[in-house]
């Protein structure tokens, strides 16, 4: 007996130092690396050496782009949509995450087929050189090919949701610095051009919305039309709101600057709101964590101690009772 509760401590004390281990080599890796302050200050002393790592990220991309391209359309096309409808669903919501190319939808749907492959091979191999050809490992390759199946769409809602709240927390510094240009004598397009300049390096995702709107103004499209794709490119409801208020004082002859300041102010408000609202749910959603893992162990704390002087003190009586 004393040598199995031996073996047992220097178990639990090697999975400790094991877990111990790990987390002090994590930490040191997190902790070696530079922080935000001093990145921006090598940006200033050597403004060429981000434009030189932006340009190599930028050729991976692209090769890998051109990989998947070419080897997309016949994987594919087992997940082809249907209906026009369906595609057109399919590129508002790769448009909505970043995603204008042509190829865009052939190239999610054929990620889609590597992924249900990954799944089928390493999930369902490992499941089956595991327990063999059996009901549970049937059971492990089914569910490890809808994981592989639907990581896509899990991650292209993480990528819609991250841009869209991008956008949505630079919309009201990106309208006050258009309210300054346009009240400065600059016309709509011409502040465009000064916000998306302005704004590259600190909201990149509105710098470029604002730089394809104003490319496509250059090439001749109609402003109203411009606008509208705006909204409808980006899926914020807020900049739906702004290009329909900048549509309809173009179209009435109102000014531009009021509309715009108005505006900003009400997404200020908004995201104030949105704050408080998160703010407020904060007591609800942290009662889950501390009844389930804190309460437990101040439990077993205060009451552990107690509980064990009275087993040791009772025990002996009841049994000397019984006997």
């Amino acid at each position: 007996m004393t040598d199995l509760l031996g073996n047992q401590y220097v178990m639990a004390l090697a999975v400790f130092g094991m877990f111990a281990i790990v987390a002090w080599i994590v930490l040191e890796k997190m902790a070696a690396g530079k922080s935000r302050s001093m990145e921006r200050l090598d940006e200033i002393r050597n403004p060429g050496k981000r434009r030189q790592v932006e340009d190599s990220l930028i050729r991976k991309q692209e090769g890998i782009s051109r990989v998947l391209e070419a080897a997309t359309p016949a994987l594919a096309a087992p997940l082809q949509p249907k209906t026009e409808l369906e595609l057109n669903k399919l590129k508002a919501r790769l448009v909505n995450a970043g995603f204008r190319n042509d190829s865009a939808p052939m190239m999610f749907l054929g990620v889609k087929v590597m992924c249900l492959a990954v799944g089928f091979f390493i999930g369902g191999g490992t499941a089956v050189l595991a327990s063999g050809v059996s009901q549970k490992s049937m059971m492990i390759t089914v569910i490890c090919c809808c994981l592989g199946l639907f990581l896509p769409e899990v991650a292209l809602r993480f990528l819609i949701k991250r841009r869209q709240q991008a956008i949505f927390l630079a919309l009201p510094d990106s309208l006050d610095l258009m309210v300054v240009c346009v009240e400065a004598g600059l016309g709509l397009d011409q502040a465009m051009r000064k916000v998306a300049e302005e704004l590259a390096n600190v909201y990149p995702v509105m710098a470029q919305e604002f730089a394809l709107c104003n490319f496509q103004l250059q090439m001749g499209r109609q402003r109203a039309e411009v606008l509208h794709e705006l909204g409808a490119r980006t899926g914020v409801s807020d900049l739906r709101s702004l290009a329909g208020i900048l549509i309809q004082a173009d179209k009435f002859g109102s000014s531009v600057a009021q509309a715009l300041r108005v505006q900003s102010d009400a997404m200020r408000t908004r995201r104030s709101q949105l704050a408080e609202e998160k703010a407020a749910k904060t007591a609800v959603k942290l009662i889950f964590p501390l009844v389930l893992f804190i309460f437990p162990g101040i439990f077993v704390v205060l009451v552990g101690p107690a509980a064990i002087t009275m087993i040791n003190e009772m025990l002996p009586t009841m049994q000397a009772n019984s006997g």
